[in-house]
């Protein structure tokens, strides 16, 4: 049995460094040179998530690509500007007497990056759906932080490959 799993194993290294499989964070880490300098565009109707949009893709940055974030954009060697376009809330279920019980939450947040050989833009969408347990179906503002909050991070998880995408471009 060990020895099949480790047959399977090799196999499989062997099989994935021969075709030469390179994951996406690899083509993101060189689309994004050096130490990086994120701008967040305030929205002043929604303040609060806007700020959680900066923390989810501070945190990508260091834990997913080992990216060294800087607090001056003279010292970065790519800046990216973050700006929370839209946030909707939605309902997705309801009980049999018309009380809301699911909830969908909906974040947009567009995307501009710059550094002295490439640049690009685009925008990515996340998704949460969410159930709340109150009786009349009303979403509290803990449910609804919590929603956007994993909306967030769903799209802002797309940003590595629209990354590694855009730099197999020209």
């Amino acid at each position: 049995m060990r020895l099949s799993r480790l047959l399977i194993l090799i196999s499989l290294i062997f099989i994935i460094s021969g075709c030469g499989y390179k994951p996406a964070t690899y083509y993101t880490k060189k689309e994004l040179k050096g130490k990086v300098f994120v701008n967040l565009k305030i929205n002043l109707e929604d303040p609060r998530n806007v700020v959680l949009i900066k923390d989810a893709m501070n945190e990508i940055l260091v834990h997913r690509l080992g990216s060294k974030i800087v607090d001056d954009p003279a010292q970065a060697d790519t800046i990216m500007n973050l700006d929370l376009q839209r946030v909707n809330m939605g309902v997705v279920q309801e009980d049999t007497q018309g009380y809301s019980k699911v909830y969908k939450a909906t974040v947009t947040v567009h995307v501009d990056y710059k550094n002295d050989t490439r640049s690009g833009s685009f925008s990515v969408t996340g998704e949460n759906d969410f159930p709340i347990d109150t009786v009349d179906g009303a979403i509290t503002d803990s449910n609804r932080f919590q929603g956007i909050k994993e909306a967030a991070s769903k799209a802002l998880e797309e940003v590595i490959s629209k990354l590694a995408i855009n730099s197999f471009k020209k």
